[in-house]
């Protein structure tokens, strides 16, 4: 990270609710870590509606502040053809599949997050306690299922464990109402 800038990450449950006042709320937090923090950097995982909503505020406040830079860290593909490529850098700036994340199996998307935590500043997180993900089987055959751990709850912990100053906009909602 250069010297006094720093870098932001944002990651939350797949679903979101009330999608009007939360983008109104990520809108005003965003522009405050630019203005305020000296944000310039934006980090983007994938996979959630939360995520494309970041994405989609940041965008929009690069209009307004072009210095600002996007990037999609992957949790898929390694490597990417360059067709591919060209897709995602016409929504973000730079895209790179984190180191850690080769062959780390079904645990991918918890490396990438945890690449995205140690590399920001700030984590925008968008997590209710109360989250339970829909009940999982570990493949076709498998006659019980099992319920797998929240992936944000997960990103979370790491966040906090790490010292990362987090924005949870979940509960700022929840206040406001």
């Amino acid at each position: 990270m250069d010297g006094n800038k720093k870098t932001c990450c944002f990651f939350g449950h797949r679903k979101i609710e009330k999608r009007d006042t939360l983008k109104r709320r990520l809108y005003e937090i965003i522009e405050n870590l630019i203005v305020n923090e000296n944000t310039d950097t934006f980090l983007f995982g994938s996979k959630s509606e939360f995520d494309s909503l970041c994405c989609e505020v940041v965008s929009a406040l690069k209009e307004k502040y072009t210095h600002i830079k996007r990037i999609y860290v992957r949790a898929e593909y390694p490597v990417i053809s360059d067709d591919y490529e060209k897709y995602l850098l016409q929504s973000y700036e730079e895209t790179y599949f984190p180191q850690k994340a080769i062959n780390a199996g079904k645990a991918v998307y918890v490396e990438r997050n945890c690449e995205m935590i140690d590399k920001s500043d700030f984590c925008v997180v968008y997590y209710d306690k109360n989250y339970v993900p829909p009940r999982r089987k570990n493949n076709k055959r498998d006659l019980l299922d099992y319920q797998p751990k929240s992936g944000t709850s997960v990103a979370l912990n790491y966040a906090i464990k790490k010292g990362t100053c987090i924005k949870n906009v979940f509960t700022q909602l929840q206040r406001k109402m």
